[in-house]
């Protein structure tokens, strides 16, 4: 599928571009591709598309810091006679969500066991010598700052971002057909859930709930993480941002009981539905009642072994 992208047409600045005083906060005014307002959009070696990606990791625009990042890597390389694609590629994943946004990052998938799924150590490994199984990208693939400030989507519908998420998103989630995507945020997915209201991306890739890895959100990262509990959390941060309610199901309602009370230890709420999943008028009652007394299910781990019964 072609999958254009300014790569090549800003070579020759890439070439002569002076590294960058990251005191500033901003990018030479050679790089600006748009603006609108308080709105600029500049180029940044972003480019470059891992078709052959299993897992797509989506945030809303790259940062200052991680545009820098990409673009002294893109010039660092081009001078030693790298060639374009050589040094499109290393750019990319220089500046993909470099700086302290990348260890929270990694920290948030291994919770998940996302390199469980991917078959490695840890998504570490996925900014080095897994590389290939992960395309990382934004709903605005080229950095956008707002009145000369990192931009954080608050305004996705307004004309200019929503120009850029035209051009360039929707063209990357169509080169990209196989995979599953992992919006970072509530704004992220309300942008991937736009385009699967218009049939362009599959509901059932789209693997919701992470919350972003800016160091904006430490605090509800590290109760995310275990590393602080929710008796301790500011007023600012609450632990369900979501709203979910956790039901626990089983065949035992006594084992069921004291799991819930183990969580309700640590300060999560549970219900339990106690039920066995091989019954299927027992499994459709259940769930009947949860969605009428709890509320409907949206994300369900299953987690149950079934053997052969005499």
């Amino acid at each position: 599928m072609d999958t254009p992208n300014l790569f090549p047409q800003y070579l020759d600045t890439l070439h002569t571009l002076p590294a960058l005083d990251r005191h500033t906060g901003r990018l030479p005014q050679s790089l600006r591709l748009a603006r609108d307002g308080e709105l600029e959009v500049f180029y940044a070696p972003f480019d470059y598309i891992n078709t052959d990606a299993k897992l797509v990791i989506v945030g809303i625009t790259p940062g200052y810091q991680q545009a820098a990042n990409a673009l002294d890597a893109a010039r660092r390389l081009l001078a030693t006679g790298q060639d374009a694609d050589t040094a499109l590629r290393a750019a990319k994943l220089a500046g993909s969500f470099s700086g302290p946004l990348r260890a929270n990052l990694v920290a948030l998938l291994d919770r998940f066991r996302v390199h469980d799924w991917l078959g490695i150590a840890s998504c570490a490994q996925l900014f080095g010598p897994a590389s290939h199984l992960v395309h990382f990208t934004s709903l605005l693939r080229y950095p956008v700052f707002e009145g000369g400030s990192n931009y954080n989507g608050s305004a996705l519908r307004a004309p200019l971002p929503r120009q850029q998420f035209d051009a360039w998103f929707a063209r990357e989630v169509a080169a990209l057909p196989e995979a599953c995507f992992v919006p970072l945020g509530r704004r992220v997915e309300e942008g991937l859930n736009a385009l699967v209201a218009h049939g362009v991306l599959d509901e059932s890739r789209v693997l919701a709930g992470l919350v972003h890895p800016s160091p904006e959100n430490g605090e509800r990262i590290a109760y995310l993480l275990g590393r602080k509990p929710r008796a301790e959390l500011s007023a600012k941060t609450p632990a369900d941002p979501y709203g979910a309610r956790i039901v626990l199901n089983g065949r035992d309602a006594d084992k069921l009981g004291r799991a819930a009370a183990e969580l309700a230890a640590e300060g999560h709420a549970a219900e339990i539905a106690a039920f066995d999943v091989t019954d299927r008028d027992a499994v459709a009652a259940g769930v009947d009642r949860i969605e009428t007394e709890i509320g409907p299910i949206e994300i369900l781990v299953s987690n149950a072994g079934m053997q052969f019964r005499t």
